[in-house]
């Protein structure tokens, strides 16, 4: 079983920016319809509003048409959101691991009001899953005391298709279409959403992620 992880350096990347526009896409979180998608972004504009953050432990920024969060010690965590604030969302994201270790984390973030107070969905690329709460500054999984492995996830470096319910208060992570688990939480009511990447023991985790899409459930 996966031991929760620390919290001991975590890196802001809010952004400050108004909400984007709905951007044009051609990847595959796409295919929801226009008329639900409240915000998306392909990341091939560096300028759609997710701010570039250097940080002594990691980075995250636009790369080459995609989202790049990047690890280079362990135990570390950076995140980043685009400046939006809803309640009831499915966010969809395309993620892959370009580098590092397969112990990692990487995934979605919904409702966050601040850097101690938001939801997490998460999965590795070993295939583990949970869905946790920071509460200011306080981390706890929902549902379990530890990441759990599933075998609906696929290990190694691929292109996975990643999504997180937050409607009212049931909170839902997906990979692929497949659902992987949920669980009910009603603390946090509305917020932003974002991406997050972090390391365990081994520092080099290099994460992507593209075709980021929000929408009305």
């Amino acid at each position: 079983m996966r031991p929760i992880f620390s919290l001991a350096i975590l890196f802001l990347l809010l952004c400050t920016a108004a909400c984007q526009p709905i951007l044009p896409t051609d990847g595959a979180a796409s295919d929801q319809s226009s008329a639900h998608v409240l915000y998306r972004d392909d990341f091939s504009n560096p300028e759609s509003g997710w701010r570039a953050a250097a940080n002594p432990g990691g980075r995250a920024d636009y790369a080459d048409g995609v989202f790049r969060i990047t690890l280079d010690q362990p135990n570390s965590d950076a995140w980043a959101s685009p400046g939006l604030d809803l309640s009831d969302v499915r966010v969809d994201v395309e993620a892959i691991k370009a580098g590092g270790d397969r112990n990692n984390r990487f995934g979605i973030l919904c409702r966050v009001t601040s850097p101690a107070r938001y939801y997490i969905f998460m999965i590795s690329s070993d295939g583990y899953y949970g869905i946790g709460k920071v509460n200011q500054g306080q981390y706890e999984l929902l549902g379990s005391q530890s990441l759990l492995p599933s075998d609906k996830i696929p290990q190694g470096s691929e292109y996975l298709r990643l999504r997180a319910d937050c409607v009212q208060d049931r909170l839902a992570l997906y990979v692929n279409e497949q659902l992987i688990t949920e669980v009910m939480d009603a603390e946090f009511e509305s917020g932003d959403v974002g991406l997050i990447a972090g390391s365990y023991q081994t520092a080099g985790v290099d994460i992507l992620f593209d075709n980021f899409t929000v929408a009305r459930p």
